[in-house]
């Protein structure tokens, strides 16, 4: 499975990833906003992750789709977008990524966005995705507002970063197929901006 945009290719993980993972998620002002992941971040536990990884996309009924975020112009992997506890029962799944602060502010993961809320909504016909943040993660609050996810509320102490060892909040969002139809054509102009460098 292969999601391609003007810019990125969104594909399941290689083993041949883990330095541009090491890379991306060694900063921990990525780190910091991730709720399962340790820093520092080694080599090691890129290798447990992507194992991991690679075996969830070899099933057969997948309940998470983690797609890598291919940076076409320089064949390397800037970040991952994933579709997490997929449930047919109730239509609903959640997501979340993360991206290199090298690579921050240039409208990529609006990019990646679009096919993967596509993918949700069209191919695996759920009714509703969901996502967190951390009440102090700013730009991730504003990315899902920009999405077209509502606030649902708000988690109090709801987790223990392992990064940071720190206690956080957490904000609930929620995004309906016809919200994200309504989103959709403000995004791609958006994205389009981004690439034109407006």
């Amino acid at each position: 499975m292969i999601l391609k945009t003007k810019r990125l290719i969104l594909r399941p993980p290689r083993k041949s990833d883990w330095k541009d993972v090491v890379e991306g998620v060694r900063d921990v002002e990525v780190t910091r906003n991730l709720k399962v992941v340790p820093y520092p971040y080694a080599k090691k536990d890129a290798i447990k992750w992507l194992n991991t990884t690679i075996k969830k996309w070899r099933k057969k009924e997948k309940e998470d789709y983690t797609f890598f975020i291919e940076l076409k112009s320089e064949k390397k992997v800037i970040g991952a977008t994933g579709i997490h506890r997929i449930s047919k029962k109730n239509g609903k799944c959640s997501t979340g990524s993360w991206i290199n602060k090298n690579y921050w502010r240039r409208g990529y993961i609006l990019e990646a966005k679009i096919p993967v809320l596509d993918f949700i909504f069209n191919k695996l016909k759920l009714r509703k995705v969901e996502t967190e943040a951390f009440v102090e993660n700013i730009a991730s609050n504003k990315m899902s507002q920009k999405l077209g996810f509502k606030k649902e509320g708000r988690k109090r102490k709801s987790i223990v970063d392992l990064a940071t060892r720190k206690i956080h909040d957490e904000n609930i969002y929620g995004l309906f197929k016809e919200e994200w139809l309504k989103t959709r054509p403000k995004i791609i102009k958006e994205v389009e901006r981004k690439i034109l460098g407006k």
